[in-house]
């Protein structure tokens, strides 16, 4: 039985990371990412204690229906800043902090389910 999700051509699809890069949709890129369902850019996010509303603003420009915000925040899950989380809230995006790897996962199958997910990821 085929259990591959049923994407579009232009969904972003992650299928590896690891080694400070990661590759989405056959696209290798260097570094840490955010995904949107049918966009992928490079972020300049390299500390999740860094993180700030000026590094997350962009997406929701470029989503402004988005469900869900995955932050991969590196090797291990973190807590997010009570302050981002309300800013992200005020926004009506869920926030789910977890490791980079898990993010990656969860990102796949929220994309498969057809949600309006995104995901900021820091390199690992």
């Amino acid at each position: 039985m085929d259990i591959t999700p049923v994407l579009t051509e232009t969904q972003q699809l992650i299928q590896r990371y690891g080694d400070r890069k990661f590759t989405i949709s056959g696209t290798e890129y260097e570094g840490s990412v955010i995904i949107l369902p049918e966009k992928t850019d490079n972020w300049p996010a390299s500390d999740f204690s860094a993180l700030n509303e000026t590094m997350l603003v962009t997406m929701l420009g470029d989503m402004p229906d988005m469900e869900i915000l995955l932050l991969g925040s590196g090797e291990a899950m973190q807590m997010l800043s009570a302050e981002l989380r309300q800013f992200m809230r005020s926004k009506g995006v869920a926030v789910e902090v977890m490791d980079t790897g898990a993010a990656c996962r969860t990102f796949n199958i929220l994309l498969g389910e057809g949600r309006r997910v995104a995901a900021a990821l820091i390199a690992v």
